[in-house]
């Protein structure tokens, strides 16, 4: 498991870094952003876990360029700042969960395998292909077609569509969809599922005649065939 730390002050980057690889991770240390994107670039990892306030390259936006690069890297964001608001625009970035500094190190710990463990669960079935209707979502490649057109979506949008193809006809509540795609257990006030829900539905059903995913006024939100 190869591990790359975003961190600036020294002291916590390097704790973090020998405690981690005593638990038998590898680890590389970055010190500010721009230096930690640019080996998310050029190296592969399992795992990245970044602080939020970084010199030369936040970690919200840190979050999001790795996003757009089509990376499928789990992203653990660390914040000392107790904001509601930096957590959701972290998660909004790509970022899939978050710790509050100070935490303690068997927590990160726990975090980590858990990241690493659904990664590796992905890719043992990354050769699955996912048919509804007339869509069809491959695991591994990342791509996506419906009616034989294929269509581009961002990371969140394609884990977001995954979610409802593993259960198609089924009520899914925005509650649900904000913890299995976000990990937001909390009441943050954020209207982040509606805004995806509305990126997803503007690919997947807009320039098509079938509308699939439908909103259940007071329940949730539902792929199925009218």
């Amino acid at each position: 498991m190869n591990l790359l730390i975003i961190e600036d002050e020294r002291k916590t980057a390097d704790s973090l870094k020998k405690g981690l690889e005593e638990s038998g991770y590898e680890v590389d240390v970055a010190y500010d952003g721009l230096a930690g994107l640019s080996l998310a670039k050029s190296n592969r990892y399992n795992l990245i876990v970044s602080d939020i306030v970084l010199p030369k390259l936040n970690g919200v936006e840190l979050c999001r360029q790795i996003t757009q690069m089509g990376s499928a890297v789990p992203i653990l964001l660390l914040s000392a700042l107790d904001h509601k608001d930096d957590v959701v625009n972290g998660l909004e970035a790509g970022a899939d969960d978050y710790l509050t500094k100070p935490f303690d190190f068997r927590e990160l710990i726990a975090r980590v395998r858990v990241l690493t463990r659904r990664k590796d669960a992905s890719a043992s079935t990354s050769s699955s292909v996912l048919s509804f209707s007339d869509i069809s979502v491959n695991l591994g490649s990342k791509e996506v077609t419906r009616a034989g057109r294929p269509i581009e979506l961002t990371a969140k949008e394609f884990k977001l569509l995954e979610y409802f193809m593993k259960a198609p006809n089924a009520v899914i509540s925005r509650a649900e969809l904000a913890k299995e795609i976000w990990n937001i257990d909390f009441n943050t006030g954020t209207n982040i599922v509606e805004v995806y829900i509305n990126y997803l539905r503007n690919k997947i059903d807009k320039p098509f005649a079938k509308k699939l995913i439908h909103n259940l006024h007071g329940m949730g939100y539902i792929l199925k065939e009218e």
